[in-house]
């Protein structure tokens, strides 16, 4: 990377957390409705796990290659043209990914909050900011994310505490197999594609003060935004129920719209809940952005990368505006999404196979040798 080992544990479990917790949290509710029905929190744990693994498999990968991304360490395992060729199916699913979030925050943005303002401003602005920020080295990248880290969970943790006075637990009911196994599988992977900004870990090991505590990093990073995950799940399906849930594009929006803090301090909470969703908007376009082109500087060896923030805004902004209208938009983003498990989770699993298998014949030859 170039830069100096300064990123602590904290922070790299700061930027995890700040990375996961984005654009998908207003319509996580409804992912798991429909994939589940009253069984939607236990869709959602499953697919937290399956994030999970994908995340550790990725961690003990980086750990294993302290000094290299997946980027460089991919051509030391696999061959030098097939990990190019491999890492360029990853850097454009993270540009598609960087495009949808930004056209998803759009989307949400011209409907709940500036009716008028047409929708190219909204996402490129927010592409903007991330281009700008990304200018700046891995060190300053990770400030900002431990910056609004805070920001992000206390205001959720408090929508969420204060709503659950009205929950009615029948809503929950049965736990366990309110759907057929294949829609509550199918849910599953779409939970769990909400996760895959957690990739942005093959980044942040190189630079951290301790890369052996990178795991440690990472389980705190997941169980934190796991956990919030779970709990606005939760409270929502519990507030609403899954049939009303099913009517709504954005239900934590709408648990944020109708909890109240008592005393009537705040009758309604969701303009603090917007703002707080447009910082975890640009913390996750940051962080896959920044993955971009980084992972493009390191693929073709260049210097620098501050070029490259200004240079990959029109094709990002071009992909963010293909998709017709939001139900067109949230079909790419679940198929995109499902998909992209290939890269983050398969990909890594078969590169940390191959990197065993290749140890352990290196210590059979040692072990001849000697």
């Amino acid at each position: 990377m170039g830069d100096p080992r300064e990123i602590t544990t904290l922070q790299a479990t700061t930027i995890l957390i700040s990375t996961i917790i984005g654009v998908g949290v207003l319509p996580l509710p409804l992912f798991a409705v429909r994939a589940g029905e009253t069984s939607a929190p236990f869709v959602t744990l499953i697919g937290i796990l399956l994030a999970s693994i994908g995340l550790f498999i990725l961690t003990f990968l980086g750990m294993r290659h302290p000094q290299k991304t997946i980027i460089t360490y991919s051509q030391d395992i696999i061959g030098k043209w097939l990990g190019k060729t491999f890492s360029v199916f990853v850097i454009f699913f993270f540009v598609i990914l960087t495009s949808l979030a930004a056209r998803e925050f759009g989307a949400v943005v011209v409907t709940a909050v500036l009716r008028e303002t047409p929708l190219e401003v909204s996402v490129i602005v927010m592409l903007l900011l991330a281009s700008i920020s990304c200018r700046n080295n891995i060190n300053v990248f990770s400030y900002i994310h431990n910056f609004y880290v805070p920001m992000l969970l206390a205001p959720v943790l408090i929508v969420v505490a204060f709503s659950l006075k009205n929950a009615n637990l029948l809503y929950l009911r049965p736990i366990f197999l309110g759907n057929d196994l294949q829609g509550m599988a199918g849910g599953m992977l779409t939970i769990s594609a909400l996760f895959q900004g957690s990739f942005i870990i093959t980044m942040i090991i190189p630079s951290m003060k301790s890369p052996k505590k990178a795991l440690k990093a990472s389980f705190w990073g997941i169980l934190v935004s796991g956990g919030l995950y779970l709990l606005i799940v939760i409270a929502t399906v519990a507030i609403f129920g899954p049939e009303e849930i099913k009517q709504i594009f954005w239900p934590t929006l709408e648990l944020a719209r109708t909890t109240a803090i008592p005393g009537n301090i705040l009758q309604r909470l969701d303009i603090i809940f917007l703002a707080v969703w447009v910082l975890a908007v640009f913390t996750t376009i940051f962080s896959s952005y920044y993955f971009t082109i980084h992972s493009i500087k390191e693929l073709f060896q260049l210097k620098d990368h501050k070029m490259l923030s200004y240079f990959i805004l029109p094709f990002v902004f071009f992909l963010a505006m293909l998709p017709q209208n939001i139900l067109h938009m949230y079909e790419i983003i679940q198929y995109i999404g499902r998909a992209g498990l290939l890269i983050t989770i398969m990909y890594p699993a078969f590169l940390l196979t191959i990197d065993f298998l290749r140890s352990w014949r290196r210590k059979k030859y040692v072990e001849k040798s000697t």
